[in-house]
């Protein structure tokens, strides 16, 4: 598989939907005002979403709501996963609080209901579960669990992936750009585009051969294959997730050399794809680790690895695991609100049946404009790409273009893709069939503007 193109220089440091400084004189008075006192008070790194940055004061369901009464909404932060401010975890959350919040370190009967009520959710074979407090510690604590199994050091991940910011995770985090440069231990895949591809056959051939070749390469170099890291919807990579069946070949050659297979469920898990709870399901494999993050706590901070039993063995031998807040008992029952409401409120099949809805919608608007040149996704992940001809950095610049007509109108998503050229929507699980209609006329709206200020130009 050939390696993607580079990507378009659009956006501060490789994030295509943030805001840049060369748009501060166009903003009111009273946002430059507070960006100004941002720039002066925070640490280095620091980034807004969209070229008219949004003050927030309030979140409800599917709503943001700006600092001015507008009503935003929210077709894109997967941290909210059941809708923002949820009851049910605001009030398991504020009751804790006021009763006990300690670590793992005492018995406590909330972390162990939690475990059993997660565990309850993945195949027999992953039985073990160690929280922490944010997906870049799980994935960090996964890796570090596959070297102590395998005794190797090499991971392989896909070309543009995202898997956090810690140093270690950085160093495979390639999205990141040319700032947080690869670890020497580490080798990337192209992501499965099926569109590259005559079929099916042809397409699972190139993944095996491009995982032997990024095996191979790290065996001569000296370190061995510890772990193949996948976010299961390629969402870095542009979202990619037919055919399902893919990952099932990836993991039998990643195993082949004796290593294991990480499946990166922060974005695609619980219950966002439709087909299940997890998105490694749809394609008929269970990975050796799976790690979680941002939507298990609706915006509580707290994550998860879940691994099989044997797999730690040579961790919990060799090291003291502890995080004070990992596990906490607050951040435990914020956990069990959510999956109880996942569970109660059928929001799995609840994504599948809006999900299809949705990208259905999609569907209909890429048929009638030469702006769109393909629709990826399932359940409540789509990424829409944007092909307009020209140079990838035109088709970057349409998305950003979109991205922000779109915010301007109330809806908001954002954009991804080693080109910067993919829509990428990612609703609460609450979302509605109005909810949908409304992104739909809105994206409408956006791409029908864009297209004709391109066409008088």
């Amino acid at each position: 598989m050939s390696s993607p193109p580079p990507r378009a220089a659009v956006g501060p440091v490789g994030m295509v939907n943030g805001f840049d400084v060369a748009d501060l004189a166009s903003q009111p008075a009273d946002i430059a005002s507070m960006i100004d006192r941002r720039n002066g008070l925070l640490g280095p790194g620091y980034q807004l979403f969209y070229a008219d940055p949004i003050e927030v004061t309030a979140a409800r369901g599917v709503y943001l709501y700006g600092g001015d009464g507008t009503e935003y909404l929210d077709a894109y932060n997967n941290v909210a996963q059941i809708g923002h401010c949820h009851p049910r975890v605001v009030e398991a959350v504020s009751r804790q609080l006021a009763t006990l919040n300690t670590n793992t370190r005492y018995l406590q009967k909330p972390l162990l209901d939690l475990a059993e009520q997660l565990l309850a959710h993945f195949p027999a074979p992953l039985d073990r579960v160690t929280l922490t407090c944010t997906g870049s510690e799980a994935n960090d604590l996964a890796t570090r669990i596959a070297r102590h199994h395998t005794g190797a050091g090499g991971i392989i991940v896909t070309a543009n992936a995202y898997h956090g910011v810690t140093s270690s995770v950085a160093a495979y985090s390639p999205s990141l750009g040319p700032g947080a440069p690869l670890g020497p231990h580490v080798r990337t895949i192209a992501a499965p585009d099926p569109a590259a591809f005559p079929d099916e056959v042809a397409l699972t051939a190139a993944v095996r051969d491009d995982v032997r070749r990024a095996a191979d390469d790290l065996i001569r170099a000296g370190y061995g294959v510890s772990a193949c890291l996948l976010d299961t919807v390629f969402s870095s990579d542009g979202v990619f997730t037919h055919p399902p069946g893919v990952l099932r070949a990836l993991a039998d050659e990643v195993r082949s050399y004796g290593a294991v297979l990480i499946a990166d469920e922060v974005q695609a898990g619980f219950g966002r794809t439709g087909d299940d709870w997890w998105g490694f399901t749809r394609h008929g494999f269970v990975p050796d680790i799976v790690t979680m993050g941002k939507p298990m706590g609706n915006g509580y901070p707290v994550a998860a690895v879940v691994l099989r039993a044997e797999i730690g063995r040579a961790f919990e031998a060799a090291v003291r695991y502890f995080s004070t807040f990992g596990g906490s008992t607050t951040a435990a029952v914020a956990a069990q609100a959510v999956v109880t409401v996942i569970e109660e409120e059928d929001l799995v099949a609840r994504a599948r049946q809006v999900g299809a809805s949705l990208g259905d919608a999609l569907r209909d608007l890429a048929r009638g404009t030469d702006l769109i040149g393909a629709v990826r996704g399932v359940g409540m992940f789509y990424g829409v790409e944007l092909s307009a001809g020209g140079s990838s950095g035109d088709n970057a610049r349409i998305a950003r273009e979109v991205v922000n007509r779109m915010r301007r109108a109330g809806v908001l998503i954002s954009a991804s893709g080693p080109q910067g050229n993919v829509l990428k929507i990612r609703p609460p699980l609450t979302f509605d069939q109005t909810h949908v209609d409304r992104l739909a006329e809105t994206l409408a709206a956006a791409l029908r503007s864009v297209d004709r200020t391109a066409r008088e130009v």
